[in-house]
């Protein structure tokens, strides 16, 4: 055996050592990429990352998500809040799945930068009771809102008004509570009032009030005044009656007649 052919007999085992590795580190990523409790996959299919984060006691979204992830679950957590611009950096998500959280309320920028490729977007069994008017305005994704005790207000008629396309899921939001009463328990579709004209109406009812209240108070104050001065200018006018009358000064021609 040649010296070519000894070193080509180990270079052999060498290179296809090197190629496992470089399919091992294309298929699983390393850990300093996989957020704490979270476990990440490489799935061929999906050209990027299958983040699995569930039942792993978080209570804010983790940060330093690995940017070609494609999945992300996050359900049953302990998540209270959805930051602006918490998934910014996921040009390639598709589907998100915060169910059976804590979330409270969404504010406009909540989704923001992963409105064109998202295309499921799960958020029921949390504890959303209000959102920002344009908090699913450019989402495109199916959005699932069972489940929460929302408030239905005027805000939320124009986020539900933006989700056009979502109108099975705008079907099942029911109101825990409402600007109207009569109006809880119900299906928030059902709502067949401008609650945004509604609530412009409430506050110009209470200007008008207001106005009203202090004009009130304006003329009891002029007439207050009024009589006051009406009740000085007759006691004035008593006193001066009471005063003693001041003897008559005898004119000149009865001085003259009394002297003849």
């Amino acid at each position: 055996m040649t010296l070519l052919d000894l070193w080509l007999s180990r270079s052999i085992p060498m290179c296809l050592l090197l190629q496992s590795l470089v399919l091992m580190a294309l298929c699983f990523p390393s850990a300093s990429m996989c957020p704490k409790g979270c476990s990440c996959l490489r799935d061929p299919h999906l050209h990027g990352l299958n983040v699995t984060c569930s039942q792993s006691r978080l209570k804010e979204i983790p940060p330093n998500l690995p940017v070609d992830t494609v999945l992300l679950r996050l359900d049953h957590n302990q998540i209270g809040a959805v930051p602006d611009q918490a998934f910014r950096g996921l040009r390639l998500l598709r589907e998100l799945n915060l169910s059976y959280n804590a979330v409270e309320t969404l504010g406009e920028g909540s989704f923001s930068g992963i409105e064109g490729t998202l295309q499921v977007l799960d958020l029921s069994h949390n504890r959303i009771t209000s959102v920002h008017r344009d908090a699913f305005a450019r989402l495109k994704a199916r959005i699932i809102v069972d489940d929460n005790p929302w408030h239905c207000d005027c805000a939320l008629q124009q986020a539900i008004g933006g989700m056009a396309h979502n109108h099975e899921a705008a079907a099942r939001v029911l109101c825990r509570s409402s600007e109207l009463l009569d109006q809880e328990g119900r299906p928030f579709l059902a709502v067949d009032i401008d609650l945004c004209n509604l609530a412009k109406r409430t506050t110009d009812y209470a200007m008008l009030v207001t106005m009203f209240g202090w004009f009130a108070m304006v003329i009891s104050y002029v007439v207050y005044y009024v009589r006051q001065n009406q009740e000085d200018a007759r006691r004035h006018l008593e006193y001066l009656k009471s005063l003693p009358s001041k003897p008559k000064k005898p004119d000149d021609a009865d001085d003259i007649s009394t002297v003849v």
